[in-house]
């Protein structure tokens, strides 16, 4: 464990007894179950070439419930952690260029996919926002590597960057993509089109929606009916019969509770869009009045 900044410190984790760790590509993600019972997601930020490592990187976090404030302060080297295999809901798609755009810790993801466009020589620039180049983790290495096709803009100095100007000059097909706080990525929306803006959270966003009305939830593999009532998240009333299923953020923006859905509509309420046929039902609930799942 290393600090890169006053309250970001990168961890490197190595696979038991040696063995390779799972593939990933840029974009990806695990989830790290930590010594005091909490699990949380972070992204990937090294190379996915290296089959010996993953690097993460955490920021302690003001209103930490326990995760970030864990791993700065109780943590140490040496202390075996689970993780789960990488998980993908930020793929770096292909295009004829790119623009990064992250703020504080959302550079995480952004640094294996601006190293891989540069691979593969596809025009890619990075515009990487905090409030001084102090608090910016990884900055040093990133102008020293990419030089002026990454744009540094310390707030406090600079004010915020101005989006519509950088989507005014946006080439035709380039994509967008972009992670950070609430703010700017709120920013981002407002001004690149939507089918070439791709985005993550951290946070889920608070949107309103129909009543959580009551459902009925068949489970084909493991047989028996579940009722889940008015008010209740689904995963609860599973986990309440019996049938519990892996989850970690409980917010619909990790993906880690996915289900594949038989028959039925879902109410889809999560932040990262679930594919067809699967649903998360950390937020997520049902538009017909019975779901069929596989569990």
């Amino acid at each position: 464990m290393a600090p890169l900044t006053g309250d970001v410190v990168s961890l490197t984790l190595k696979g038991a007894g040696g063995r390779p760790l799972a593939p990933w590509e840029p974009g990806a993600h695990i989830d790290v179950s930590l010594p005091n019972w909490l699990t949380r997601q972070y992204s990937l930020c090294g190379d996915p070439a290296d089959r010996d490592a993953y690097r993460i990187a955490v920021r302690l976090d003001r209103l930490s419930r326990g995760g970030s404030e864990y791993i700065h302060r109780f943590l140490r080297a040496g202390r075996g952690l689970e993780v789960s295999a990488p998980r993908n809901h930020f793929p770096l798609l292909p295009a004829p260029g790119y623009l990064f755009l992250a703020g504080g810790i959302g550079i995480t993801p952004v640094l294996p996919m601006l190293r891989a466009a540069t691979a593969a020589g596809v025009p890619a620039r990075l515009v990487y926002v905090g409030p001084s180049t102090d608090t910016m983790p990884f900055a040093d290495d990133l102008r020293a590597e990419y030089g002026d096709r990454v744009r540094l803009v310390a707030t406090r100095e600079q004010g915020r960057p101005d989006l519509r100007a950088l989507a005014a000059e946006l080439d035709d097909g380039t994509l967008v993509y972009c992670c950070g706080p609430a703010p700017l990525l709120s920013a981002a929306e407002a001004v690149f089109p939507a089918g070439r803006l791709h985005a993550e959270r951290f946070r889920p966003l608070r949107r309103e929606f129909g009543p959580d009305t009551a459902f009925e939830v068949v489970c084909a593999r493991s047989g028996g009916t579940v009722h889940v009532p008015e008010g209740k998240p689904m995963l609860d009333a599973l986990a309440h019969s019996g049938r519990t299923v892996p989850a970690g953020c409980r917010e619909g923006v990790c993906g880690s509770c996915e289900l594949a859905v038989l028959d039925g509509e879902p109410d889809h309420r999560d932040d990262i869009g679930a594919p067809a046929g699967r649903m998360y039902p950390c937020v997520s609930r049902a538009r017909s009045a019975r779901l069929v799942v596989d569990l």
